[in-house]
């Protein structure tokens, strides 16, 4: 393996919500992360600190985006709607997809930092499907490596418990407000997600790196909903 030489990176997953149900809504989340590269693309110091993946998810995972360069990219495949929503499908697939991501970047020199998962989901799981056992050990450092921060929003229809739930500290669960539109929570999802990036990008520079997570304007805190 490759002495660690390289310089320190954040893995950050966009883990989107691609259930029928994001049907009228899917372009304004397709706009929002275009949004995001643009912003990128004018903080290439950041940038440079930071591999993105985009993933959309229903029965089960389409990988949109792999592990991109942010200040080289091309434009991204857009998200797409398609079945039902199954969180347990979607956190298997990051159990397997993490741990190679890290190895990968690893291998290639660099210091990795715990992985950071953007998840935006607007309705309930799967009725019956138990998610909670893919949850627990992708968020057990014991048995994933590169068991990710999970920062959980959720809009229309989604469970502030749930939501809470998905969420790996009470602080990155977020529930929209009653009332706001559904195309401005997206946006607003967007805005703080880049937000989160660049800080978090510019943190790794500093002495004192760190994940930083803006709340989206229009949320609460999921434990505060319960």
């Amino acid at each position: 393996m490759m002495e660690s030489n390289r310089g320190h990176l954040l893995p950050i997953y966009v883990l989107a919500d691609e259930s029928g149900s994001m049907t009228d809504h899917i372009d304004e989340l397709n706009d929002g992360l275009r949004s995001l590269h643009q912003a990128l693309l004018g903080e290439p110091m950041a940038a440079a600190k930071v591999r993105f993946s985009v993933l959309g998810f229903s029965d089960d995972v389409v990988e949109r985006v792999h592990l991109v360069d942010l200040r080289s990219a091309g434009e991204f495949p857009r998200l797409r709607t398609r079945g039902m929503t199954s969180y347990r499908n979607a956190f298997e697939d990051l159990i397997v997809r993490i741990p190679g991501d890290v190895n990968t970047l690893k291998r290639e020199g660099y210091q990795v930092h715990r992985p950071a998962v953007f998840f935006l989901s607007d309705g309930l799981p799967n009725h019956n499907e138990d998610w909670h056992d893919a949850h627990r050990r992708l968020t057990d450092r014991g048995t994933t490596l590169g068991a990710p921060n999970i920062i959980a929003c959720g809009i229309v229809d989604a469970d502030a418990q749930t939501i809470n739930e998905v969420a790996t500290q009470p602080q990155f669960g977020f529930i929209v407000n009653k009332g706001v539109d559904v195309g401005s929570a997206i946006a607003k999802f967007c805005t703080a997600l880049t937000q989160s990036v660049i800080r978090s990008g510019r943190s790794l520079g500093s002495p004192s790196p760190e994940l930083v997570v803006d709340k989206p304007e229009g949320f609460t805190v999921a434990i505060d909903v319960i």
